[in-house]
C-alpha cells in the first residue's frame, strides 16, 4: 500500500513544470495546500457571487434563499476539489467517504448559518449595499472553511477501514 507521500502527480504538478513556471516550483511545493485551496476558494467565491448577483437581478428571490442555492452548488463544488486536489482526502472505504462528506456538509452548514446570519443583520435589518456585505461574508467564510477542513474534515489520520 503506498503512502500519501508517495503520490502521483496531478495536473498541477506538472504544469509547474513548464518552462516559465519552473523557476516557482520550489515555492510551489512548499506551499502547494494554501496555493490550492487560495485557487479553488477564489474559484469557488467567483461562482458563487456571481450565480448570487446573476439570480437577484434575473429573479426577486430574498437573498437568503438566494443564498442557499449559491451554496449548495458551491459546497459540491468545493468538497471534490477540497478532496481531490487540495487535502488528498482520499479514504479507504464508503463508510468513511461518506463520514469525511457529512463532516465536509457539516463544516459548511456551520458557515452558511454564520454568512447567513450576516446578511441577515447587514443587508436586511439594516439595509447596507448587498455587494459590500456579501464580499465581506465571503471572506470570513473562506477563512473559517479553511480552518474546519484542515482540522476536521481532511485531517491525517492513520488509514482506517471504515
Amino acid at each position: 500500500m503506498s503512502s500519501h507521500k508517495e503520490q502521483k502527480e496531478d495536473i498541477f504538478d506538472r504544469m509547474m513544470h513548464l518552462p516559465l513556471l519552473r523557476p516557482l516550483e520550489p515555492f510551489y511545493r512548499k506551499h502547494k495546500q494554501l496555493l490550492m485551496y487560495l485557487l479553488f476558494g477564489g474559484l469557488s467565491f467567483f461562482l458563487n457571487f456571481f450565480l448570487f448577483f446573476a439570480i437577484d437581478k434575473l429573479t426577486d428571490i430574498n437573498a437568503l434563499v438566494n443564498n442557499i442555492i449559491c451554496w449548495i452548488a458551491c459546497v459540491l463544488f468545493q468538497f471534490f476539489t477540497n478532496r481531490t486536489w487540495v487535502f488528498d482526502g482520499r479514504t479507504t472505504g464508503p463508510r468513511a467517504f461518506f463520514r469525511q462528506m457529512a463532516l465536509f456538509f457539516g463544516g459548511r452548514l456551520f458557515t452558511l448559518g454564520v454568512e447567513e446570519l450576516i446578511l441577515f443583520l447587514f443587508i436586511t435589518w439594516r439595509g447596507l449595499n448587498a455587494a459590500g456585505v456579501k464580499l465581506a461574508a465571503q471572506f470570513i467564510v473562506i477563512i473559517l472553511n479553511y480552518v474546519i477542513s484542515k482540522g476536521m474534515v481532511f485531517r491525517k489520520t492513520a488509514d482506517r477501514k471504515e
